[in-house]
């Protein structure tokens, strides 16, 4: 795919961006699908007639922000059937299977990254990764980057297997794949195994190799730190896509080995791109790219080449729609959440006013970059989730966060429920997150290495995206044990998760 065949496909999705919303509202009241949206729609009164004339109306937008406030909207947690719906006298709760677009073709199968029994399973669909092609190669364009070379660092699936397919669609298929986490190691599922040798002989039989896995754990980048410097030694410029924080490591890691990577780009998502971390990178020398997106969207928006802010970023609305429900909106959310809608006909799963528990500064300006000049006037930044704890690309949710701290470390060490806490804070530099567990000092003496090691089996229980959780935080050494009395907030309570921001 060309640059220029990508430029006209962007072009052509703002253009039909009514229409395909139009097309996505008649799709969820389809009675085969018994979506959640349908009932959401009918309880709200909302005739197809009405909501086809509201589009022709007043557009995408508005639209959207007339159904938020009619209660056509999900909250994270209702959108994953964590808690039940609850519209006035409608009640029910969502079946995540009722979500998934009947258009969408099942190539593969990832999962978003949440814990034990909040994991939802994503369809891979082909067509969609080359939707989220076109987006990729243009940013990249954009930032200067069509002759660099590529990387990724991520555990086994997901964004592992979606990002090169990505790239490769462009004509750039990366050089490496960094794995923190060695895919053949006893416990993980096979998959993990056959799927990445699976990805590496059919790249080969279809004459577009793809790297196979090359270990670098979290606390020892140094196989990437010695690709940079090879490839800057050529007289090229390596890419790396991973993480936030994983950028922070790389870049450190340089300054121990005393290797100079100065010149060397950094794709940075799943946490934000604080000022703290872009300091670490810029640093090195290395220029940090801030992107967001999430496993049910792939790439929602990427980093913009004249920013105003750390994560300054434009948002990609040829794919999706963005609305925040502001004050008075008569919902749960807060007034600056991210509410999105899948504009795409190749979404595997629906999106129709859903929150995904993040919330973000966004703002409608002209930019001179290559990105405004798109079309992509919507900025973005200052992301921040306000329901879940992030560090080093892993994602905790409260439900097993609570089941651990409440049941298992009490009944394992003594205490009650109040006894034990999390807490997410930068390092001293301010740039690598730390993650505490703090333990009432009360409990008298304990083998603190034991505690660490039972709330990880805890947390990472089975052998699937958990296992790689713990492995992760493992070989990073993420956490930390802290003799501490819990934390109170002014009111008084005892947090599960309690977020450090000085």
């Amino acid at each position: 795919m060309s640059i220029e065949e990508a430029r006209r496909r962007v072009a052509e999705r703002l253009v039909r961006r009514s229409e395909r919303l139009g097309s996505l509202l008649r799709t969820v009241r389809d009675p085969s699908m018994g979506s959640p949206y349908a009932r959401l729609l009918a309880g709200a009164g909302i005739e197809p007639a009405e909501a086809d004339r509201l589009v022709a109306d007043s557009g995408v937008e508005q639209t959207l922000d007339t159904l938020l406030r009619h209660g056509v909207y999900l909250t994270g947690d209702e959108f994953k059937g964590r808690t039940p719906v609850v519209r006035g006298s409608l009640s029910f709760t969502v079946d995540p299977a009722r979500l998934l677009n009947p258009l969408a073709v099942v190539h593969g199968l990832s999962e978003t990254s949440g814990s034990r029994g909040a994991r939802t399973p994503v369809p891979i669909d082909l067509a969609f990764i080359e939707d989220h092609a076109v987006n990729t190669h243009l940013t990249l364009d954009a930032h200067g980057g069509r002759g660099w070379r590529h990387a990724h660092w991520g555990v086994p699936g997901g964004t592992a297997v979606t990002n090169p397919l990505e790239l490769a669609k462009g004509g750039t298929p990366p050089d490496r794949w960094f794995t923190p986490v060695d895919p053949s190691l006893p416990g993980l599922h096979a998959r993990y195994r056959w799927g990445s040798r699976a990805m590496w002989l059919g790249s080969r039989l279809a004459g577009v190799p793809m790297p196979g896995p090359t270990l670098a754990p979290l606390g020892d980048p140094e196989p990437i730190v010695r690709w940079m410097a090879e490839v800057l030694g050529r007289g090229e410029i390596p890419h790396l896509w991973t993480f936030a924080s994983s950028a922070v490591l790389v870049c450190e890691a340089a300054a121990h080995l005393g290797v100079d990577i100065a010149g060397a780009r950094f794709t940075a998502g799943g946490e934000p791109t604080t000022l703290a971390r872009r300091a670490v990178v810029e640093g090195a020398g290395a220029v940090v790219i801030p992107r967001m997106g999430a496993t049910e969207t792939d790439i929602l928006s990427y980093a913009c080449v004249h920013p105003r802010a750390p994560d300054d970023m434009h948002f990609f609305h040829d794919r999706h729609a963005l609305i925040q429900p502001g004050d008075g909106s008569g919902t749960p959310l807060p007034p600056t959440a991210m509410v999105l809608t899948s504009l795409l006909e190749s979404a595997p799963i629906l999106l129709l006013n859903v929150c995904m528990g993040d919330q973000a500064t966004v703002s409608d300006r002209p930019c001179d970059c290559g990105l405004g000049r798109l079309g992509w006037t919507t900025h973005i930044a200052g992301v921040r989730s306000y329901e879940k704890l992030t560090a080093g690309g892993i994602t905790l949710l409260d439900i097993d966060v609570i089941r651990v701290l409440e049941e298992v470390l009490p009944a394992r060490f003594g205490g009650s429920p109040t006894d034990y806490q999390l807490v997410e804070r930068l390092d001293e530099g301010g740039a690598r997150p730390v993650v505490q567990l703090l333990v009432d000092p009360d409990l008298g003496s304990l083998d603190e290495s034991h505690v660490r090691d039972v709330f990880l089996d805890a947390v990472g229980g089975g052998t699937g995206g958990e296992r790689l959780m713990e492995l992760q935080w493992r070989g990073g050494d993420v956490l930390r044990i802290v003799r501490e009395a819990p934390r109170h907030t002014p009111s008084g309570k005892i947090l599960h998760l309690h977020v450090e921001t000085d």
